[in-house]
């Protein structure tokens, strides 16, 4: 019997990635495409749904060029995508709408409304408060946009739009995953299903919304012209497939409640694993995601300059020290890095907090950075290891949160992905301030494989998705394990770095 390989694509913000896996997780080719980002206005964040399919149909075709597997071959392809903006189809499955980002703010005053009058409702039923979702998008087309509303048949995510483009579906067969549903702001989390209630609250039509599907439905097949468009043999199956955040942790392992992820990159993402849903009604900081696992849970926050914290240090403020040599932008982090790991844990009483842009989780835009406690005896060694310190102070509060609505759920690791996952310095430091083994994994992408996994699932290949995740995603050397000393100095600092954030937050 031929070798059987599958397709997990990422529909990322500024770019697509496809990768081409043996049915037993190997890569075989990977490729990667940017996708524009347009600023037509201050405040407007767009992107065209059709980039979306034509990076995705470049790169798809490139895995197989590179790789010169017959595309016979391949026996399914699911998609994962950014999951907080939000798109349109007319009647003929065709963009009324250009994508509306998750970096668009024009909808802020319906977010301040809803948040207002109905954030608690809105929160205990999708498992996220206005501030994150797709609700006050929809509610700026209807009010801001009647023409262009109006055009919508349905409003559907890039997975939705490209899946539906190659299996030419009908607009009344427009779909998104369970994985999705707590960021659009009319659903019944835990019912999976839309709620009657939120849809009269924020009045959009109830026709306007796609059908919910599991990740792992197939949902149509490759049709001729999407065959030509992406190198794939016409009738390929195509799964439901899943939000960005939802497929890092299937491709990541995360499939076990007390589990962590730590996703290091540009947004630093937060999420644990459990068996219960949970609101944050109270803090409005925690994100209630399902999981791609059925019975599972992924509550997840989010610091949305995290890994851009460093980048801004590096480019504004580091040098080299007397005598050294200027790094190449490669060894530039790791000599920053070890450097800090030289400053005592803590810097010396030295904070920083890492919301240039605003604070996400919970909402707060009108927060911006600041370094707190300097004193003359701080180096630049003092203000990076600051940086770093403070991205764990604001995962220990989303899992003092956590800890706080499932009191007894025990944690087991953390497993850190991303850029930032190849730093041991600094995940010793999370280690510590968390007081949870960090593990770094051996895979260097995890959504395009949590994708191929579930296009996998979709035609048999895997019963047990949990148990495949956990089997095909091996540990990189040992857990870094927290180290007492420490842990019992970061816990002091972490509850005062909580208490300058509500001083900053009421002060901005």
């Amino acid at each position: 019997m031929a070798t059987q390989y599958l397709i997990g694509v990422d529909l990322g913000t500024s770019a697509t990635k496809a990768a081409l896996y043996r049915a037993d997780g190997t890569l075989v080719a990977e490729a990667s495409a940017e996708v524009p980002l347009y600023y037509p206005k201050p405040g407007v964040v767009e992107q065209e749904s059709d980039d979306f399919y034509r990076s995705a149909a470049q790169t798809v075709k490139q895995c197989i060029t590179q790789s010169g597997v017959d595309p016979r071959h391949v026996a399914a392809i699911a998609f994962d995508s950014q999951m907080a903006g939000i798109g349109s189809i007319n009647d003929e499955f065709r963009p009324a709408t250009r994508f509306d980002s998750w970096l668009d703010m024009r909808c802020q005053p319906y977010i301040e409304q809803l948040d207002r009058d109905h954030g608690d409702l809105i929160t205990r039923l999708t498992g996220c408060p206005p501030t994150c979702d797709h609700g006050p998008k929809m509610v700026w087309w209807k009010h801001e946009e009647p023409e262009s509303y109006a055009r919508v048949a349905k409003f559907v995510l890039p997975v939705g739009f490209v899946v539906g483009r190659m299996a030419g579906l009908r607009a009344d067969q427009a779909f998104v995953d369970h994985t999705f549903i707590h960021f659009s702001g009319l659903a019944d989390a835990q019912a999976c299903a839309w709620s009657p209630e939120l849809i009269d609250v924020l009045g959009i039509a109830p026709d306007k919304l796609p059908r919910i599907v599991p990740p792992w439905e197939i949902v149509g097949e490759v049709t001729d012209q999407a065959a030509k468009d992406f190198g794939l043999a016409a009738g390929t199956p195509i799964a439901a497939g899943a939000g960005d955040t939802a497929a890092g942790a299937l491709g990541a392992g995360v499939v076990r409640p007390g589990m962590l992820l730590d996703t290091a990159g540009t947004a630093a993402v937060f999420a644990g694993c459990t068996d219960q849903f949970v609101a944050d009604v109270s803090h409005r900081a925690l994100i209630g995601m399902r999981s791609v696992i059925p019975g599972l849970w992924n509550p997840l926050a989010y610091i949305a300059g995290g890994g851009i914290a460093l980048r801004w240090f590096r480019d504004q403020f580091f040098k080299p020290g007397e005598g050294e040599n200027d790094p190449t932008v490669e060894d530039v982090y790791d000599l920053m890095t070890a450097r800090a790991a030289k400053i005592p844990p803590g810097a010396d009483g030295l904070y920083f907090s890492p919301h240039l842009g605003g604070r996400i989780c919970p909402a707060s835009p009108a927060m911006r950075g600041a370094w707190i406690g300097f004193s003359w005896g701080h180096t630049q060694d003092h203000f990076f290891r600051a940086i770093l310190e403070s991205i764990a102070f604001e995962y220990s509060y989303y899992l003092s949160i956590l800890r706080e609505l499932i009191p007894d759920l025990s944690l087991t690791e953390a497993r850190v992905i991303g850029g930032g996952a190849r730093s041991d310095p600094w995940n010793q430091i999370k280690a510590d301030v968390l007081n949870v083994p960090y593990q770094r994994l051996s895979r260097s992408e995890f959504a395009t494989w949590g994708g191929a996994m579930i296009a996998g699932r979709a035609v048999g290949l895997f019963n047990d998705l949990a148990e495949t995740a956990l089997t095909s995603t091996g540990r990189q050397g040992d857990a870094l394990r927290p180290r007492p000393e420490n842990a019992a100095l970061y816990q002091g600092m972490a509850d005062q770095y909580a208490r300058w954030q509500s001083l900053l937050a009421e002060a901005f």
